[in-house]
C-alpha cells in the first residue's frame, strides 16, 4: 500500500517483473496561473520592415523564401549585422515565423538577436532594415555594428 510522505503527498511503490517503478502522487491542489505571460518571441519584424519584405519577395515562387538574419564579428563596435534573402533554412537555422515573414537565424547567432525588432526606415538621408537590439549596450556611428555586455567580438575599424 501507499504509506505518507512529505507534504501529505502518498509514494506508492509499483512492481513489476524484474524491476521497480515509483511514481509520488500529489493530493494537494495545484495553484492555477493567472494571465500566464507568453514566451517573448525570439525576433520580430515591424509592420513596416514585414511590408517591405512582401514587396522584395512578391515575385519569387518558392514558399520557403525567407529573410535570413546574422551577426558576425566585424566593425568598430564589435559585432555586425547581417541580411539577406534565402531559399531555405539550413539544418542549423532556427526558423521563426515573425508578422508573415519567415526568418532564418544561424544557432551562433540566437544569442545577440534575442528580443529584437527589424523594422524598415524609409527617410530624406536614406531607406533600410534597422535593427531594434535589447542586447546592444553600445552602437558606432555608422550604425551598422553593436557591442553587448559580454561581447567576445573585438572592435575594429569601421569600414562602412
Amino acid at each position: 500500500m501507499g504509506r505518507p510522505g512529505r507534504s501529505g503527498r502518498f509514494q506508492f511503490a509499483l512492481r513489476l517483473p524484474g524491476r521497480d517503478l515509483i511514481t509520488m502522487l500529489n493530493t494537494e491542489p495545484k495553484p492555477q496561473p493567472i494571465g500566464e505571460v507568453p514566451a517573448q518571441p525570439l525576433l520580430q519584424l515591424s509592420d513596416a520592415a514585414a511590408t517591405k519584405l512582401r514587396e522584395l519577395t512578391a515575385a519569387e515562387a518558392n514558399p520557403a523564401i525567407g529573410l535570413r538574419v546574422y551577426v558576425y564579428s566585424g566593425g568598430c563596435s564589435g559585432f555586425r549585422y547581417g541580411m539577406m534573402l534565402e531559399d531555405q533554412p539550413t539544418g542549423e537555422d532556427v526558423t521563426v515565423e515573425a508578422n508573415g515573414i519567415r526568418v532564418y537565424i544561424d544557432g551562433q547567432s540566437t544569442q545577440y538577436l534575442a528580443g529584437a525588432e527589424i523594422d524598415y526606415v524609409d527617410t530624406l538621408m536614406g531607406a533600410g532594415f534597422t535593427v531594434n537590439n535589447p542586447n546592444a549596450v553600445s552602437a558606432c556611428g555608422c550604425g551598422s555594428s553593436f557591442r553587448t555586455a559580454e561581447s567576445a567580438g573585438s572592435p575594429g575599424a569601421c569600414h562602412h
